[in-house]
Protein backbone atom coordinates (compact mmCIF):
# COMPACT_ATOMS: atom_id res chain seq x y z
CA UNK A 1 0.00 0.00 0.00
CA UNK A 2 0.97 3.66 -0.68
CA UNK A 3 2.70 6.08 1.73
CA UNK A 4 2.07 9.41 2.00
CA UNK A 5 3.52 12.28 3.70
CA UNK A 6 1.37 14.96 5.03
CA UNK A 7 2.76 18.28 6.19
CA UNK A 8 0.80 20.26 8.79
CA UNK A 9 -1.06 17.01 9.01
CA UNK A 10 -2.25 17.95 12.68
CA UNK A 11 -3.72 21.44 11.39
CA UNK A 12 -7.44 21.96 10.04
CA UNK A 13 -7.30 21.05 6.51
CA UNK A 14 -4.30 18.63 6.93
CA UNK A 15 -5.97 16.31 10.00
CA UNK A 16 -8.97 16.36 8.16
CA UNK A 17 -7.05 14.43 4.75
CA UNK A 18 -5.05 12.40 7.60
CA UNK A 19 -8.14 11.16 9.10
CA UNK A 20 -10.01 10.52 5.51
CA UNK A 21 -6.78 8.45 4.33
CA UNK A 22 -6.73 6.30 7.49
CA UNK A 23 -10.66 5.80 7.16
CA UNK A 24 -11.52 5.54 3.95
CA UNK A 25 -8.30 3.36 2.24
CA UNK A 26 -5.53 1.13 3.08
CA UNK A 27 -2.69 4.02 2.91
CA UNK A 28 -0.08 4.63 5.18
CA UNK A 29 0.41 8.10 6.67
CA UNK A 30 3.24 9.74 7.71
CA UNK A 31 1.95 13.25 9.73
CA UNK A 32 4.35 15.44 10.21
CA UNK A 33 3.46 18.73 12.38
CA UNK A 34 5.32 21.71 14.37
CA UNK A 35 2.23 21.48 16.95
CA UNK A 36 2.57 25.09 16.96
CA UNK A 37 -0.83 26.57 18.66
CA UNK A 38 -3.01 25.77 15.55
CA UNK A 39 -1.87 22.15 15.53
CA UNK A 40 -3.43 19.62 18.09
CA UNK A 41 -2.73 16.22 18.19
CA UNK A 42 -6.81 15.31 19.47
CA UNK A 43 -7.50 17.14 15.65
CA UNK A 44 -6.31 13.16 14.38
CA UNK A 45 -8.87 11.51 16.39
CA UNK A 46 -8.42 7.95 15.81
CA UNK A 47 -6.08 8.03 13.38
CA UNK A 48 -3.83 9.17 15.61
CA UNK A 49 -3.02 5.53 16.82
CA UNK A 50 -3.76 3.81 14.03
CA UNK A 51 -1.14 1.51 12.82
CA UNK A 52 -1.34 2.81 9.53
CA UNK A 53 -0.09 6.07 10.76
CA UNK A 54 2.65 7.62 12.03
CA UNK A 55 3.59 10.93 14.07
CA UNK A 56 6.64 13.17 13.22
CA UNK A 57 6.80 16.45 15.55
CA UNK A 58 9.03 18.22 13.39
CA UNK A 59 9.54 21.67 11.64
CA UNK A 60 9.50 22.25 7.86
CA UNK A 61 12.79 23.91 8.41
CA UNK A 62 14.64 21.43 9.43
CA UNK A 63 16.57 20.13 6.67
CA UNK A 64 18.79 17.35 8.29
CA UNK A 65 14.62 16.19 10.11
CA UNK A 66 13.17 16.13 6.65
CA UNK A 67 15.71 14.16 5.35
CA UNK A 68 15.63 11.44 8.02
CA UNK A 69 11.43 11.20 7.24
CA UNK A 70 12.20 10.39 3.52
CA UNK A 71 14.51 8.04 3.98
CA UNK A 72 12.99 6.17 7.09
CA UNK A 73 9.32 6.18 5.71
CA UNK A 74 10.18 6.38 1.50
CA UNK A 75 6.70 8.24 0.78
CA UNK A 76 4.93 7.83 -2.64
CA UNK A 77 3.58 11.29 -2.12
CA UNK A 78 3.71 14.45 -0.52
CA UNK A 79 0.76 16.59 0.37
CA UNK A 80 2.27 19.76 1.42
CA UNK A 81 -0.23 21.77 4.07
CA UNK A 82 2.13 23.11 6.34
CA UNK A 83 1.58 27.14 6.89
CA UNK A 84 1.23 29.70 8.58
CA UNK A 85 -2.76 30.40 7.78
CA UNK A 86 -4.37 33.35 9.63
CA UNK A 87 -4.25 36.93 7.83
CA UNK A 88 -4.90 38.75 10.69
CA UNK A 89 -1.22 37.51 12.36
CA UNK A 90 0.42 38.09 9.44
CA UNK A 91 -0.56 41.88 9.52
CA UNK A 92 0.56 41.71 13.26
CA UNK A 93 3.61 39.31 12.74
CA UNK A 94 4.81 38.86 9.29
CA UNK A 95 8.04 36.95 10.33
CA UNK A 96 6.86 33.86 11.41
CA UNK A 97 4.75 33.76 7.84
CA UNK A 98 7.86 34.31 5.73
CA UNK A 99 10.09 31.70 7.57
CA UNK A 100 7.53 28.70 7.71
CA UNK A 101 5.58 29.63 4.28
CA UNK A 102 8.73 30.44 2.28
CA UNK A 103 11.85 28.89 3.97
CA UNK A 104 9.64 26.14 5.08
CA UNK A 105 8.86 25.36 1.60
CA UNK A 106 11.85 25.60 -0.15
CA UNK A 107 13.09 23.41 2.32
CA UNK A 108 10.67 20.92 1.52
CA UNK A 109 10.96 20.88 -1.78
CA UNK A 110 15.00 20.14 -1.93
CA UNK A 111 14.05 17.32 0.40
CA UNK A 112 11.57 16.02 -1.70
CA UNK A 113 14.03 16.66 -4.49
CA UNK A 114 16.94 14.96 -3.13
CA UNK A 115 14.65 11.68 -2.17
CA UNK A 116 12.71 11.55 -5.61
CA UNK A 117 16.34 11.44 -7.25
CA UNK A 118 17.01 8.17 -5.43
CA UNK A 119 14.02 6.51 -6.22
CA UNK A 120 13.86 3.71 -9.07
CA UNK A 121 12.48 4.56 -12.79
CA UNK A 122 8.81 3.51 -11.89
CA UNK A 123 8.68 4.43 -8.28
CA UNK A 124 9.99 8.57 -9.58
CA UNK A 125 7.43 8.36 -12.40
CA UNK A 126 4.47 7.32 -9.71
CA UNK A 127 5.33 9.67 -7.15
CA UNK A 128 3.60 13.14 -6.35
CA UNK A 129 3.91 16.01 -4.19
CA UNK A 130 1.01 18.41 -4.01
CA UNK A 131 1.49 21.85 -3.17
CA UNK A 132 -1.66 22.79 -1.18
CA UNK A 133 -2.52 26.74 -1.30
CA UNK A 134 -4.94 29.63 -1.28
CA UNK A 135 -7.31 31.57 -3.45
CA UNK A 136 -6.34 34.78 -1.12
CA UNK A 137 -2.84 34.77 -3.77
CA UNK A 138 -5.41 35.78 -6.17
CA UNK A 139 -6.30 38.86 -4.28
CA UNK A 140 -9.77 41.09 -4.31
CA UNK A 141 -12.99 40.04 -6.90
CA UNK A 142 -14.97 42.91 -7.87
CA UNK A 143 -18.90 42.10 -8.01
CA UNK A 144 -18.79 39.38 -10.83
CA UNK A 145 -16.12 37.12 -12.26
CA UNK A 146 -14.37 33.85 -10.59
CA UNK A 147 -10.84 33.00 -10.06
CA UNK A 148 -9.23 30.42 -12.35
CA UNK A 149 -5.82 28.72 -12.76
CA UNK A 150 -4.90 31.47 -14.80
CA UNK A 151 -5.89 34.59 -12.67
CA UNK A 152 -2.65 36.49 -12.12
CA UNK A 153 -1.63 37.05 -8.33
CA UNK A 154 -1.78 39.87 -6.64
CA UNK A 155 -1.96 39.17 -3.09
CA UNK A 156 -2.72 42.15 -0.39
CA UNK A 157 -1.49 40.50 3.22
CA UNK A 158 1.45 39.14 4.46
CA UNK A 159 0.22 35.93 4.69
CA UNK A 160 -1.20 35.39 0.61
CA UNK A 161 1.79 37.23 -0.52
CA UNK A 162 4.30 34.53 1.80
CA UNK A 163 1.36 31.74 0.11
CA UNK A 164 2.15 33.62 -3.54
CA UNK A 165 6.07 33.26 -3.17
CA UNK A 166 5.54 29.31 -1.81
CA UNK A 167 3.66 28.42 -4.89
CA UNK A 168 5.89 30.60 -7.12
CA UNK A 169 8.66 28.46 -5.12
CA UNK A 170 6.78 24.85 -6.55
CA UNK A 171 6.08 25.47 -9.85
CA UNK A 172 10.14 26.55 -9.96
CA UNK A 173 10.62 23.18 -8.52
CA UNK A 174 8.53 21.42 -10.78
CA UNK A 175 10.12 23.48 -14.15
CA UNK A 176 13.60 23.46 -13.37
CA UNK A 177 13.99 20.15 -11.80
CA UNK A 178 11.12 18.10 -13.11
CA UNK A 179 9.88 17.43 -9.50
CA UNK A 180 6.21 15.92 -10.74
CA UNK A 181 3.95 18.62 -8.57
CA UNK A 182 0.81 19.66 -8.56
CA UNK A 183 -0.22 22.92 -6.94
CA UNK A 184 -3.84 23.35 -5.75
CA UNK A 185 -5.56 26.76 -4.45
CA UNK A 186 -8.44 26.64 -2.36
CA UNK A 187 -11.71 28.78 -1.05
CA UNK A 188 -12.37 29.05 2.45
CA UNK A 189 -12.68 25.82 4.86
CA UNK A 190 -14.94 24.96 7.69
CA UNK A 191 -16.40 22.08 9.14
CA UNK A 192 -14.85 20.39 12.52
CA UNK A 193 -11.89 21.20 14.26
CA UNK A 194 -11.01 24.44 13.05
CA UNK A 195 -8.98 26.49 15.83
CA UNK A 196 -11.03 28.86 16.64
CA UNK A 197 -9.90 32.21 15.77
CA UNK A 198 -11.18 32.04 12.24
CA UNK A 199 -14.68 33.63 11.21
CA UNK A 200 -17.35 30.16 11.63
CA UNK A 201 -15.60 29.08 14.94
CA UNK A 202 -14.40 32.02 16.58
CA UNK A 203 -18.27 33.29 15.77
CA UNK A 204 -19.48 30.11 17.72
CA UNK A 205 -17.31 30.33 20.60
CA UNK A 206 -18.38 34.37 21.35
CA UNK A 207 -21.50 33.33 21.18
CA UNK A 208 -21.56 30.57 23.66
CA UNK A 209 -20.56 33.08 26.44
CA UNK A 210 -22.54 36.14 25.12
CA UNK A 211 -19.54 37.81 23.76
CA UNK A 212 -19.44 40.70 21.17
CA UNK A 213 -19.45 39.44 17.52
CA UNK A 214 -16.43 41.38 15.61
CA UNK A 215 -17.70 41.47 12.09
CA UNK A 216 -15.43 43.67 10.34
CA UNK A 217 -16.87 46.78 8.13
CA UNK A 218 -20.33 45.94 7.56
CA UNK A 219 -19.44 42.66 7.02
CA UNK A 220 -19.88 42.89 2.97
CA UNK A 221 -16.81 40.81 2.67
CA UNK A 222 -17.76 37.77 -0.06
CA UNK A 223 -16.58 34.15 0.61
CA UNK A 224 -16.75 31.22 -0.91
CA UNK A 225 -16.75 28.18 1.80
CA UNK A 226 -15.77 25.04 0.98
CA UNK A 227 -16.28 22.06 3.45
CA UNK A 228 -13.11 20.71 4.96
CA UNK A 229 -13.86 16.99 4.16
CA UNK A 230 -14.25 18.04 0.24
CA UNK A 231 -11.40 19.54 0.02
CA UNK A 232 -9.61 16.26 1.56
CA UNK A 233 -11.47 14.76 -1.35
CA UNK A 234 -10.17 16.93 -3.64
CA UNK A 235 -6.61 16.69 -2.57
CA UNK A 236 -6.60 13.42 -2.71
CA UNK A 237 -8.18 13.13 -6.98
CA UNK A 238 -5.17 15.82 -7.51
CA UNK A 239 -2.44 13.53 -6.05
CA UNK A 240 -4.17 10.20 -7.92
CA UNK A 241 -4.84 11.63 -11.40
CA UNK A 242 -3.90 14.94 -11.61
CA UNK A 243 -0.90 15.77 -13.87
CA UNK A 244 2.22 17.11 -12.66
CA UNK A 245 2.87 20.95 -13.89
CA UNK A 246 -0.43 21.50 -13.46
CA UNK A 247 -3.08 24.02 -10.57
CA UNK A 248 -6.50 23.32 -10.09
CA UNK A 249 -8.91 25.57 -8.30
CA UNK A 250 -11.02 24.28 -5.66
CA UNK A 251 -13.87 25.92 -4.19
CA UNK A 252 -17.58 24.82 -2.96
CA UNK A 253 -19.42 27.36 -5.11
CA UNK A 254 -20.74 28.79 -1.74
CA UNK A 255 -20.45 32.08 -1.70
CA UNK A 256 -21.77 34.03 1.74
CA UNK A 257 -21.15 37.60 2.70
CA UNK A 258 -19.86 37.19 5.73
CA UNK A 259 -22.55 38.86 7.20
CA UNK A 260 -24.78 36.58 6.36
CA UNK A 261 -22.95 33.87 8.05
CA UNK A 262 -22.42 35.35 11.28
CA UNK A 263 -26.54 35.87 11.06
CA UNK A 264 -27.01 32.22 10.23
CA UNK A 265 -24.80 31.07 13.28
CA UNK A 266 -27.10 33.47 15.86
CA UNK A 267 -30.00 31.72 14.62
CA UNK A 268 -28.62 28.20 14.43
CA UNK A 269 -27.45 28.69 18.10
CA UNK A 270 -30.69 30.00 18.99
CA UNK A 271 -32.18 26.86 18.44
CA UNK A 272 -29.87 24.66 19.37
CA UNK A 273 -28.26 26.33 22.61
CA UNK A 274 -30.59 29.48 23.05
CA UNK A 275 -29.40 32.36 25.25
CA UNK A 276 -31.91 33.53 28.07
CA UNK A 277 -30.47 36.90 27.42
CA UNK A 278 -32.28 37.16 24.17
CA UNK A 279 -31.15 36.03 20.00
CA UNK A 280 -27.57 35.98 19.70
CA UNK A 281 -28.09 38.31 16.31
CA UNK A 282 -27.78 41.02 19.24
CA UNK A 283 -24.32 40.50 20.22
CA UNK A 284 -23.08 41.42 16.22
CA UNK A 285 -20.98 44.15 16.35
CA UNK A 286 -19.29 46.39 13.68
CA UNK A 287 -15.49 46.85 14.41
CA UNK A 288 -12.99 49.06 12.14
CA UNK A 289 -11.45 46.38 9.05
CA UNK A 290 -8.72 45.03 8.95
CA UNK A 291 -6.07 46.74 6.84
CA UNK A 292 -6.29 45.12 2.97
CA UNK A 293 -9.05 43.26 3.54
CA UNK A 294 -10.17 41.49 -0.06
CA UNK A 295 -13.56 42.01 -0.87
CA UNK A 296 -14.35 39.30 -2.88
CA UNK A 297 -13.48 35.74 -3.20
CA UNK A 298 -14.78 33.19 -5.67
CA UNK A 299 -13.80 30.34 -7.17
CA UNK A 300 -13.81 28.47 -11.00
CA UNK A 301 -13.51 24.73 -10.18
CA UNK A 302 -14.04 23.35 -13.25
CA UNK A 303 -11.08 21.94 -14.39
CA UNK A 304 -10.83 19.63 -11.06
CA UNK A 305 -14.58 18.99 -11.75
CA UNK A 306 -14.36 18.38 -15.86
CA UNK A 307 -10.58 16.56 -15.52
CA UNK A 308 -11.04 14.48 -12.13
CA UNK A 309 -14.28 13.86 -11.33
CA UNK A 310 -14.49 15.69 -8.36
CA UNK A 311 -17.86 17.42 -6.67
CA UNK A 312 -18.71 18.70 -3.49
CA UNK A 313 -21.01 16.48 -1.22
CA UNK A 314 -21.33 19.15 1.37
CA UNK A 315 -24.58 22.00 0.94
CA UNK A 316 -23.24 24.75 2.73
CA UNK A 317 -26.76 25.26 4.85
CA UNK A 318 -26.50 21.39 5.83
CA UNK A 319 -23.21 21.34 6.87
CA UNK A 320 -22.83 25.00 9.05
CA UNK A 321 -25.40 23.37 11.16
CA UNK A 322 -23.38 19.97 11.37
CA UNK A 323 -20.24 22.27 12.15
CA UNK A 324 -22.08 23.95 14.85
CA UNK A 325 -23.45 21.08 16.66
CA UNK A 326 -20.17 19.99 16.37
CA UNK A 327 -18.74 22.81 18.32
CA UNK A 328 -21.65 22.24 20.62
CA UNK A 329 -20.59 18.60 21.06
CA UNK A 330 -17.01 19.11 21.41
CA UNK A 331 -16.90 22.24 23.86
CA UNK A 332 -14.09 20.24 26.04
CA UNK A 333 -11.71 19.65 22.64
CA UNK A 334 -12.22 23.83 22.56
CA UNK A 335 -11.20 24.40 26.24
CA UNK A 336 -8.35 21.96 25.93
CA UNK A 337 -6.61 23.66 22.76
CA UNK A 338 -7.29 27.25 24.21
CA UNK A 339 -3.73 27.31 26.25
CA UNK A 340 -3.29 30.77 26.42
CA UNK A 341 -1.82 31.29 22.73
CA UNK A 342 -5.01 32.61 21.47
CA UNK A 343 -8.19 33.90 23.31
CA UNK A 344 -10.47 35.54 21.23
CA UNK A 345 -8.63 38.61 21.52
CA UNK A 346 -8.74 41.06 18.40
CA UNK A 347 -5.84 40.77 15.89
CA UNK A 348 -4.74 41.94 12.45
CA UNK A 349 -4.41 45.93 13.94
CA UNK A 350 -1.59 46.52 11.97
CA UNK A 351 0.70 46.80 15.23
CA UNK A 352 3.62 44.20 14.53
CA UNK A 353 4.86 42.05 17.32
Amino acid sequence: MPTYLVTGGAGFIGSALVRQLIAEGEDHVVTLDKLTYAGNLESLAEALHHPRHHFVRADICDAATLRDVFTESRPDGVFHLAAESHVDRSIDGPGDFIRTNLVGTYTLLQESLRYWRTLAPAAAAAFRFVHVSTDEVFGSLAADGHFTESTPYDPSSPYSASKAGADHLARAWQRTYGLPLLVTNCSNNYGPYHFPEKLIPLTIQKALVGEPLPVYGRGENIRDWLHVDDHARALRLVLARGVPGRTYNIGGGNERRNIDVVRRICALLDERHPDPAGPHERLITFVADRPGHDLRYAIDATRVRSELGWQPREDFDAGLRRTVDWYLAHQEWVSRIATGAYRGERLGLGVPS
